[in-house]
């Protein structure tokens, strides 16, 4: 499954000082829209804007983005109010997946 992962989702690696500090990971789904498979900063380096920037690198990369989407758990409430209130997401919807309660997050242009 990494090795799928890998391909299918390419791996950005955030560096502070030379220090590797986090990965950002993104996939186009279909004509203008791409989805942030994974954002992960080390906690000692969280809160301190890491990764607002990475969202920003992912929306530089691609000409022809209009919609970046992400789904995590809802009831993950650090990470709602980073994606709604420092990164521009919405939560569009939600779903399950088995007992968890998913949110679909979208960021347009």
């Amino acid at each position: 499954m990494m090795e799928v992962s890998i391909e299918e989702y390419p791996k950005y690696i955030i560096l502070c000082d030379d220090t590797a500090v986090g990965c950002v990971s993104c996939k186009k789904l279909e004509a203008g829209v791409y989805e942030v498979a994974c954002l992960c900063v080390v906690p000692e380096y969280q809160g301190k804007g890491i990764g607002t920037h990475a969202i920003r690198f992912v929306k530089t990369l691609y000409k022809d983005l209009e919609r970046l989407t992400l789904v995590t758990p809802a009831d993950k409430k650090e990470n709602v109010k980073f994606y709604t209130e420092k990164c521009g997401f919405h939560i569009e919807s939600t779903e399950r997946d088995g007992n968890i309660e998913l949110a679909r997050f979208v960021a347009e242009r």
